[in-house]
């Protein structure tokens, strides 16, 4: 008859099994994560790991759980390291695990993208989040290693562009697992200041563990945060971070952050020249047609001027004046030559102008007699001589042949 033992003798026959299974130590199992639970208060994973036939129960404690670094999610292939045990309490077979990878992906490249994709649908990549960098900082901080070679780069380019402004380094780790939160004790600082105008964190090159610390949440929400302007310079051209995508600005280099954060002196004494040039040109420019137009307008105003406005009218006047005696000159002199010709022609008709050569005018009844039948015997008539008038009286011509004869006998005696 074989021996009766107990369910915890049973248990613990199985456990020191599989315990001394050296084939099951070690091993790296390939999987789908089924049931993920993260046990906030210990800190424990609790999973299981299944293909398209079987599965088994999985447990990763808090020691080997702070180093996955992603989010374990149900569905997400993976790789397991770890070793197969015997729970006794519950008779339960199940994996520990050690170290968990994303198959297909580097821990790493995954747990960026997730924290990527997690601060994007927050916000914390939104432009208008941005603040502007001032254009003349006074003062600039830098959180970085106080012996890295990213700190000499950035003091060699700030003496060379722009002397004047003042440099604050603010020492911090930037690798290893205390580097997140010394870079945000950095930020902080920086803040707590009150005089930086712009702040510079990051790092020289490294690999992407070196970087790791600025794809840190910590350090993404406390540049976001911030209300310095933030200038990301982490590692080279090629290195992208988390903090990149939430800085304000983000430069390829530290070397290039210096650059990006203070002006180039000799090139803002070059662009003060030619602006001062510039300027100076488009003063002239305006000065000489400000002063043609003042020019046009003295014109204008001088010929609509009361005195203008008075010596026109006096010239026009004047004109006027010129014109009309002309006009008189001319028109008495017509007048004139008008007048001598009727007087010529009234002379040349003149009566009296006839009778100073010998001729004479005879009226009777104050009408100039024409014909000798318009007088009758004993008529008086007035004769009308060059020098003076005769009386006379109409006769029969009998008794004026008998006077005529009469004188001629007596000496020419008159009768008149």
């Amino acid at each position: 008859m074989n021996e009766v033992i107990t369910v915890s003798q049973l248990n613990r026959y199985l456990k020191l099994l599989l315990d001394e299974n050296q084939q099951l130590r070690g091993i790296t199992v390939q999987g789908e994560l089924s049931n993920f639970t993260n046990h906030v208060r210990s800190g424990h994973f609790y999973f299981t790991l299944k293909d398209s036939s079987a599965a088994i129960r999985c447990v990763m404690f808090r020691s080997y759980a702070s180093g996955v670094k992603f989010v374990p999610e149900n569905g997400m292939k993976v790789l397991l390291t770890g070793s197969v045990g015997f729970f006794e309490r519950d008779g339960n077979c199940q994996f520990y695990c050690e170290r968990m990878e994303p198959d297909g992906i580097g821990a790493l490249a995954l747990a960026f993208e997730q924290l990527k994709e997690k601060l994007q649908k927050e916000g914390l990549f939104d432009p208008r989040y941005k603040k502007p960098i001032p254009a003349f900082p006074k003062r600039i901080g830098v959180v970085t290693s106080k012996t890295g070679a990213a700190i000499q780069d950035i003091i060699n380019i700030l003496s060379r562009r722009f002397p004047l402004g003042t440099l604050v380094l603010i020492p911090a780790l930037v690798q290893g697992d205390g580097a997140p939160e010394s870079i945000c004790q950095g930020i902080a600082a920086a803040q707590q200041a009150g005089n930086i105008d712009v702040l510079i964190v990051g790092r020289g090159g490294g690999s992407l563990e070196d970087l790791w610390a600025f794809n840190d949440e910590r350090v993404a929400r406390a540049v976001f945060a911030c209300q310095i302007p933030v200038i990301s310079a982490v590692g080279h051209e090629v290195d992208f971070t988390i903090t990149d995508f939430v800085a304000d600005l983000r430069a390829p280099t530290p070397s290039a952050a210096a650059e990006l954060c203070a002006p180039d002196l000799l090139e803002l004494r070059q662009k003060l020249d030619s602006t001062q040039q510039y300027l100076t040109r488009q003063a002239v420019q305006k000065i000489d047609r400000c002063s043609e137009q003042f020019q046009m307008v003295q014109k204008r105003l001088l010929a609509s001027s009361p005195d203008q406005k008075l010596r026109q009218g006096e010239e026009s006047l004047k004109s006027l004046q010129t014109r009309l005696k002309n006009g008189m000159e001319k028109a008495y002199a017509l007048k004139n030559q008008d007048y001598l010709s009727t007087v010529s022609l009234l002379e040349a008709l003149n009566p009296l102008k006839v009778l100073t050569r010998g001729y004479s005018v005879t009226y009777a009844n104050n009408r100039i007699v024409t014909k000798a039948r318009a007088v009758s015997e004993g008529d008086l008539l007035k004769t009308l001589l060059s020098d003076g008038e005769i009386y006379s009286r109409v006769c029969p011509k009998e008794a004026w042949k008998e006077k005529e004869r009469m004188q001629g006998t007596d000496g020419g005696e008159k009768d008149v």
